[in-house]
């Protein structure tokens, strides 16, 4: 890889770009705000800032759904503005890598390489990289070895689980359940239970806070709209309602790790068996997930310590170790 290379991990809720000329990750908000149906108002942090109270001719909006690209005119716009960012506007020839979900179309994993391609960012060469793979080198696994590793990653719209062997996926499942789902659910259960509606920002911060408040014994403080009245009002919301809200969702996630445990080869289940599962993604980090992963499957649960950039941090290592390059490929040969 030539010294100005990038890696690229395009999350449904946060972008994250290595850049190899300055050896560091950004990591953003992966949204847009656009003005009048055409012009730029905002992007990144700035935009997720005025998400849910912008006015009608600002569109704020999600480039990614369930993690494919929804809308690639606004995310090769926005991926151009970080990548402006990060060069200080002076874009130079580079080499890219882009991490792609495995249970996707070959039409949507082309997507990703044809964002890039049609972006007007000088890529010299684009490559591609399956995330679990990705995900199992930022968790410092040497998934070129032949033993078995089960990575989980929770992501905001989805949920992939991916058994991984010699460099390779053996065994992948992507399911719609993630960080946005949980919101959801945190959202039904403060309006069916105190007929308050809050917003997803809301629902987010209390997710977020939930360990915090289960160990100061507190309960989370929300703000919205009172349904009856129809005015702004203060509510608190015991944890334990967030938790029971929670729990149908993980036990979905979990359902769906023994269906890939069951299809798993003995070897490589004997593999899993002393190594346990490896447990990354934004929304791995919400209270009790892991324990309940561990409880349901009889296994240990490893949890990532920075899991929102292990992806990314795995394509800086493909970027600069030669012993990874093999892991990454190109896709113009693939049918359109």
């Amino acid at each position: 890889m030539v010294n100005n290379a990038f890696g690229i991990d395009l999350g449904t809720s946060n972008i994250k770009i290595y850049s190899r000329a300055d050896d560091k990750i950004m990591v953003e908000r992966n949204m847009i705000a656009i003005a009048n149906k055409k012009d730029l108002f905002a992007y990144g942090d700035s935009a997720f800032d005025m998400y849910e109270k912008a006015p009608s001719n600002i569109k704020i909006s999600y480039p990614l759904v369930n993690g494919v690209i929804a809308d690639i005119k606004s995310m090769q716009m926005l991926l151009k503005h970080f990548l402006a960012d990060i060069s200080k506007g002076v874009a130079k020839p580079a080499d890219y890598i882009v991490a792609v979900p495995t249970d996707i179309t070959e039409v949507e994993k082309r997507a990703f390489y044809d964002l890039i391609k049609d972006a007007n960012v000088k890529a010299k060469k684009i490559q591609v990289v399956e995330k679990a793979i990705a995900d199992g080198l930022g968790l410092d696994i040497d998934v070129k070895n032949s033993q078995g590793v089960l990575v989980v990653n929770v992501g905001f719209d989805t949920t992939e689980i991916s058994i991984l062997s010699l460099g390779g996926i053996v065994l992948s499942r992507l399911i719609k359940i993630g960080g946005n789902k949980f919101d959801e659910a945190i959202k039904n259960a403060v309006r069916h239970e105190f007929s308050l509606l809050i917003g997803g920002k809301t629902a987010e911060k209390v997710k977020i806070s939930l360990k915090d408040l289960e160990e100061s014994g507190e309960n989370a403080v929300v703000y919205g709209r009172d349904i009856v009245t129809g005015l702004p009002v203060e509510k608190e919301i015991p944890p334990k309602i967030v938790n029971d809200a929670l729990r149908e969702h993980f036990n979905t996630i979990i359902d769906n790790v023994k269906v890939i445990l069951e299809r798993t080869p003995p070897e490589l289940a004997a593999d899993i068996y002393r190594h346990g599962i490896y447990l990354t993604g934004g929304a791995s980090q919400v209270n009790h997930l892991n324990e309940l992963v561990s409880k349901g499957t009889g296994l240990k649960v490893n949890t990532s310590e920075n899991p929102i950039s292990s992806v990314v941090t795995g394509l800086s290592k493909i970027i600069k170790e030669d012993h990874y390059k093999s892991v990454a490929y190109t896709i113009e040969g693939m049918s359109k």
